[in-house]
């Protein structure tokens, strides 16, 4: 009977596998992302849309699976002290790269290609949108043509940073050897088509439209991809990406379904021709609270920038208020249905690194007059505060999205009643999220005082990411107006707690300095107002196999083992 179960589960696991007659013999992927992507180089916009169409092109050393487990890409295996691959001190971390990598060029993947790539995110002059992934780096050297060594300037207990996870991809150092510092945004052909290592290579790219790919004539394993070609068609809004996919079938994969969970519903019935997937990680829908002042009074190159205080939201109560005044619950009902959950947190997952911070899930509309009563703010004639002449109005902005635009309609009127007027704009996503430094609407540059957007950290380990919000790491002009610190939250006791961090070992103490760092972002300061843990909602073709969606990195980290169902 033993044996009969073991050889009845191998059947029913073959079955179950994703069966490869070769390299290009499915035709062609359709891939729908009504976020369009502007750019191929991640290290150049923090974007989500950017960081995933990219990652079938440009691959890092490892990332994670939707287990959240580390796994090699372009390196042999995980280095860690058990196999001497992380120092015993945790001051350095040796990769070694996968034995004959090609470039789609043909020409052979080194550790010099590793290094540039460090050199090229770590100068300074570049606004590198990665560099929190090089947190402590001292610095990166080539041991031999297939070892790189990173040493750290402090004991780094969790190493896994640089070139790790769809964030932090290998550049080809030929193509991108004059693109170094200031230059970095003037190599347009490089970013709108890097040389990769992925199962795919650009063959035409339309920034904020279409991105047409090929399968990679020299990548690692011959049987794959199993796709000849990829149509990645980007633009759009949400519902027509949907529809593509259950309905008409013209698409096999819908990314970022943010739709309410009535019109998903009503698209996905019996006849429905694919499926939602849905994965919880660390995705947070949040208002971020611009602590500098965005008026446009203010010379170009100042809005925004550590000059100018905003005076408004530099007062804590203020922004205390804000929160308080909204309904988190209405809000995942309205938006998120199953996909949703209501959170005080920045950092809602793992549940070692998960604070209990719940304060802000009961709506309090008469708490956050009174807020605003000791703050000064008087309520004039028309129902908005004023203060020392001045109106308390606020402008707020987000991505075109129905959801969104959903919950910025009942946060207005949540606002309106606590005496606060706000002006509302929304922003096409493919220009709020993209890295132009030229655009004023880009979410970086954050014109605005409150903006609403979400994103997640790679991995599970939120180092990195609470890393975002050190002072150093505020957009600005001299850094192409990238960098992670989207508020320009500066304290100097959140940065040393940072620096703590890295340099503890002890996972239950790592826990509780994460914890401690995102109190001080969110229910401290109010300076990052959480609203919605947001499970990765997408849809896919029922003619596709192996898709596995994956809340810890890029949802397409495995598109070389998808194939059409025969």
């Amino acid at each position: 009977m033993k044996l009969k179960s073991f050889l009845m589960g191998a059947v029913a696991a073959l079955a179950a596998a994703p069966a490869f007659a070769g390299r290009g013999s499915d035709g062609q992927l359709n891939l729908i992302y009504w976020q369009a992507p502007s750019i191929l180089n991640p290290y150049l916009s923090s974007g989500t849309k950017d960081l995933e169409s990219s990652s079938i092109v440009i691959e890092p050393l490892a990332r994670y699976n939707p287990d959240g487990a580390l796994v090699p890409y372009l390196a042999a295996d995980i280095p860690t002290v058990a196999n001497g691959g992380v120092a015993a001190d945790l001051k350095s971390i040796t990769w070694k790269l996968k034995p004959g990598l090609k470039w789609s060029d043909g020409s052979d993947v080194t550790a010099d290609d590793v290094v540039f790539t460090g050199q090229y995110c770590m100068d300074p002059a570049g606004g590198c949108a990665q560099l929190s992934h090089f947190e402590g780096v001292d610095k990166v050297e080539a041991v031999d043509p297939m070892t790189v060594k990173i040493s750290f300037k402090e004991p780094m207990p969790n190493p896994y940073g640089p070139f790790v996870s769809y964030e932090s991809p290998i550049l080809q150092k030929k193509q991108f050897a004059d693109c170094l510092g200031a230059k970095a945004p003037t190599c347009t052909a490089a970013n709108f088509g890097p040389i990769g290592t992925g199962p795919f290579v650009v063959t035409n790219f339309k920034p904020n439209d279409v991105i047409q790919l090929k399968a990679n004539d020299n990548y690692r394993d011959p049987s794959k991809p199993a796709f000849a070609t990829v149509n990645f068609k980007g633009g759009g809004d949400a519902a027509a990406a949907a529809r593509a996919v259950f309905q008409t079938g013209e698409y096999d994969y819908a990314w970022n379904l943010q739709l309410s969970p009535d019109v998903l519903k009503g698209m996905t019935g019996a006849d429905s021709k694919g499926k939602v997937v849905v994965a919880f990680g660390s995705l947070v829908e949040r208002l971020e609270m611009n602590m500098t002042d965005a008026s446009p009074s203010l010379p170009e190159g100042e809005r925004s920038t550590a000059k100018h205080p905003n005076p408004i939201l530099s007062d804590p109560k203020v922004r205390a208020a804000l929160s308080m005044a909204i309904d988190r619950d209405l809000l995942v009902q309205v938006g998120y249905g199953q996909a949703g959950k209501p959170t005080c947190n920045l950092v809602p997952a793992p549940v070692a690194y998960a604070s209990d911070n719940t304060g802000c899930l009961k709506q309090d509309v008469e708490g956050a007059k009174k807020l605003l009563d000791e703050a000064g703010w008087k309520v004039g004639p028309d129902g908005i505060r004023v203060k020392d002449g001045k109106k308390l109005s606020l402008t707020y902005q987000t991505s075109t999205n129905a959801v969104r635009q959903d919950f910025q309609s009942l946060i207005k009127q949540w606002w309106n009643s606590i005496g606060v007027d706000t002006q509302l704009k929304n922003i096409d996503a493919s220009v709020y999220f993209g890295g132009d430094p030229g655009s004023p609407d880009t979410f970086q540059k954050f014109y605005a005082d409150v903006e609403m957007y979400a994103n997640n950290f790679t991995g599970t380990d939120p180092q990195t990411y609470l890393a975002m919000y050190t002072c150093a790491k505020a957009p600005k002009p001299e850094d192409q107006w990238q960098g992670e610190n989207i508020n320009r939250y500066c304290d100097p006791a959140y940065d040393k707690l940072v620096a703590e961090l890295g340099a503890t070992a002890d996972l239950a103490k790592r826990g509780e300095i994460a914890k401690t760092l995102n109190d001080m972002l969110t229910k401290d300061t109010n300076t990052i107002v959480p609203l919605v843990w947001r499970g990765t909602t997408s849809g896919v073709s029922n003619s596709i196999a192996g898709e596995q969606i994956n809340a810890w990195d890029s949802e397409l980290w495995n598109i070389a083992d998808w194939s059409r169902k025969k």
